[in-house]
């Protein structure tokens, strides 16, 4: 029987979402056979170190956001030559700082939002871009800092006084339209989902909060466009070198009539695994289920040194 360590937790601002996906993956590991020992990440490195020894045949790699999901801990299980799900070092750094992942999709000719990097006293003296505009982190998940600039909204010098995830923003385009996202597996992108937010846009509270958004699948596009979206996905996924599964989110601007312009916001080395994550429910839709899933990627897990 393989023995498995599922990390969760850690120390990002996402460390409550990895925690419900860290219990909901230890459950379905056990269900699927394995022998699990959960290792709750914190701020001690040598804690987590000393309770990968001795080692175990594979690290499930349940935590999101930064150190978790920006290629630190990947560096680390790769030094003590553990294999671990989901994507490697340069995979995880790179998708994670969303200002070199466009840069990478931007050479691959995947569809991106016109936008730059700007240092936060910018946006305090002047609007960077046309409104509306979006201003997010570099470097966060799950939507974490996330906000839109509108016309007549008056809190951009505010929202620069108040902003606590660095220097370095991101500053982007407005898309018009619809929320989708497609999971990749491997090889195979797996279905186009559309995100019904039953808030203002698709922020944490929407994801991560029971009956905060509606999820269909397959979303109700024009085929074309569903195909293109699949095809994205899978190019984008390959571009950065993902190992495992992904996930990539989009904006589809169809307010013009379809088939629309479909864009490439990011995409996310550590799908969330939690009751209302989108992966599961993809896989769940092309007939695998969560202890399924959760088998499949400890089978497909690897050491990347």
């Amino acid at each position: 029987m393989s023995r498995v360590a599922v990390l969760y937790g850690g120390m990002s601002a996402e460390r409550d979402v990895s925690l419900v996906s860290g219990t909901q993956v230890i459950a379905a590991l056990r269900e699927a056979g394995y022998a699990v020992v959960p290792v709750e990440v914190g701020a001690d490195l040598r804690a987590v170190i000393a309770a990968l020894d001795p080692a175990p045949d594979v690290v499930f790699n349940a935590l999101h956001g930064r150190f978790g999901e920006d290629g630190t801990i990947q560096g680390v299980l790769d030094w003590l030559g553990i294999p671990y799900t989901h994507s490697g070092v340069r995979a995880s750094a790179v998708a994670m700082d969303k200002a070199a992942a466009k840069a990478v999709f931007a050479a691959a000719g995947l569809p991106v939002a016109r936008g730059r990097v700007i240092d936060i006293a910018e946006l305090a003296q002047a609007d960077p871009l046309a409104r509306p505009y979006v201003v997010k982190p570099v470097n966060e998940g799950s939507s974490v800092g996330v906000e839109i600039m509108h016309e007549g909204d008056n809190r951009r010098a505010a929202l620069a006084a108040a902003w606590r995830h660095g220097r370095d923003v991101m500053v982007e385009e407005y898309i018009p339209g619809r929320e989708l996202t497609v999971g990749v597996m491997g090889d195979r992108a797996l279905a186009v989902t559309e995100i019904v937010a039953g808030t203002a846009f698709y922020d944490y509270q929407a994801k991560y909060a029971a009956g905060g958004s509606r999820h269909v699948v397959p979303a109700a596009i024009h085929p074309d466009a569903a195909a293109h979206a699949l095809e994205v996905a899978l190019a984008a996924h390959r571009a950065l070198g993902c190992r495992g599964a992904s996930r990539a989110d989009f904006r589809y601007d169809d307010t013009a009539g379809e088939p629309g312009r479909l864009v490439l916001l990011e995409v996310n080395t550590q799908p969330g695994l939690t009751p209302t994550s989108l992966l599961p429910e993809q896989a769940a839709y092309r007939g695998m289920g969560f202890p399924q899933l959760c088998a499949w990627m400890v089978e497909n897990a690897a050491c990347r040194a």
